[in-house]
């Protein structure tokens, strides 16, 4: 009893002096600033390098350069800071999509925009993105996030199609939602080589959108022969793997 008379006169007189105990310290004080910041880059370093089960809050506060007590100002453990990063991977990843400044009757400038955006985003962020799938298995919450990871872009994929072809602007070759998942696949494998391979960016951008545009019913230019850039092997087959797209 006689620690806590003596503690709270010493909280109060910490207050009158414009200081507040940390542990006090309001969710508003510990959120956006940029040791929080410096937290979750840490936190996705460590992350993506050790994976989930390995990676220790001792780690990710020496990636940050912050002491442990320094770590639990900002979030009450591994689970809270994973559950933060996967919702700005989320937001990131999804806000890297949006071609504003692509004209939405451009048929041609949206399956190349569009793309090129996604195999970008998912290339930059596939490390926390394969985790967060991973973890999803287990945690409702983290499922529900990453359902909208990979749902949305698919969703919008589809309105898009399917709103041109209602106009009589296009005419895919099957159902725009079957369209959309076809191309988000395709999509999601030129990342995973581009992850591995930066350099397969440009191709990858071009063959998916070359299969994208055949998919929606849109003639597309045989390329000229000796333009096409060299590719080695493993790229090669990919492609000729992905060439065979069904007329059903």
């Amino acid at each position: 009893m006689a620690g806590r008379e003596q503690s709270a006169p010493a909280s109060r007189q910490a207050a009158a002096r414009g200081h507040r105990p940390w542990a006090t310290r309001t969710a508003r004080d510990r959120s956006d600033t940029p040791v929080r910041h410096r937290l979750l880059d840490a936190a996705e370093a460590v992350f993506a390098r050790r994976g989930y089960g390995p990676a220790t809050i001792a780690d990710i506060a020496a990636e940050a350069e912050l002491s442990r007590a320094g770590f639990y100002v900002y979030f009450a453990s591994k689970e809270e800071i994973f559950r933060v990063l996967a919702v700005r991977v989320r937001d990131a990843f999804l806000a890297a999509q949006e071609v504003p400044d692509t004209d939405p009757e451009d048929v041609r400038a949206v399956a190349h925009d569009s793309t090129a955006a996604f195999i970008a985003a998912y290339a930059d962020h596939l490390p926390l993105l394969r985790l967060i799938e991973q973890q999803a298995q287990g945690d409702a919450e983290l499922y529900e996030l990453w359902r909208e990871i990979s749902e949305r872009p698919t969703r919008r994929t589809a309105r898009y199609i399917r709103r041109l072809t209602e106009a009589g602007a296009l005419a895919p070759v099957t159902d725009p939602l079957a369209v959309a998942r076809a191309v988000g696949g395709m999509s999601v494998q030129f990342a995973r080589v581009v992850a591995e391979d930066p350099d397969a960016y440009e191709s990858a951008v071009r063959d998916v959108t070359a299969m994208y545009l055949h998919l929606l019913g849109v003639r597309v230019p045989a390329p000229q022969q000796g333009t096409a850039p060299p590719h080695d092997e493993e790229h090669q087959a990919m492609d000729e793997g992905h060439q065979a797209i069904p007329e059903e």
